[in-house]
């Protein structure tokens, strides 16, 4: 099988590998990168543990392959937090635990940080729909929306002192 160059930037940081066409993007960033904090779970894009940010986009990494990823930007959870400090939003699913075993948060955490930059705003119904394409078997999601719902609180404030 013929190998094919995947130049990608993640967290910042590029990366050149030679890949085969049928590996996937989870696969390359956990094994090739490795960056393990994305999460393999159902390999079906159904539990969103290996959610990730590519090109402003949240999408589901287990249904993507490497190859379509070239010349991208990708970021993990490893590049949410800034010099060693968590957003608000990972500091908030600790204050409010949004997490137990921590097989999905990654994911979420991906999925809500691109959710929110796109709807600073949302409804609690728009929190729980973008939540429903995310399995947790821990929390039963009480916390997690807690956490979503303190961050926009949070995010709003700080735009009013801002004004």
């Amino acid at each position: 099988m013929s190998l094919h160059e995947v130049q990608v930037t993640i967290n910042g940081k590029s990366y050149i590998e030679y890949v085969e066409p049928r590996m996937l993007l989870s696969d390359f960033i956990r094994e090739t990168c490795g960056l393990t904090g994305t999460h393999v779970g159902c390999e079906h894009g159904v539990c969103g543990a290996c959610t990730v940010i590519m090109s402003g986009t949240a999408v589901r990494s287990c249904l993507i392959f490497a190859v379509q990823a070239h010349q991208q930007e990708i970021k993990t959870v490893e590049g949410l937090s800034c010099n060693g400090e968590m957003t608000p939003l990972q500091k908030n699913f600790v204050e409010c635990h949004g997490l137990q075993c921590g097989f999905c948060t990654a994911g979420i955490l991906m999925s809500m940080t691109d959710f929110l930059d796109k709807h600073p705003s949302p409804s609690a119904k728009e929190i729980k729909e973008t939540l429903s394409g995310h399995l947790c078997r821990c929390t039963g999601y009480d916390g997690i929306v807690k956490a979503i719902e303190k961050t926009i609180q949070e995010n709003k404030e700080e735009v009013l002192q801002r004004s």
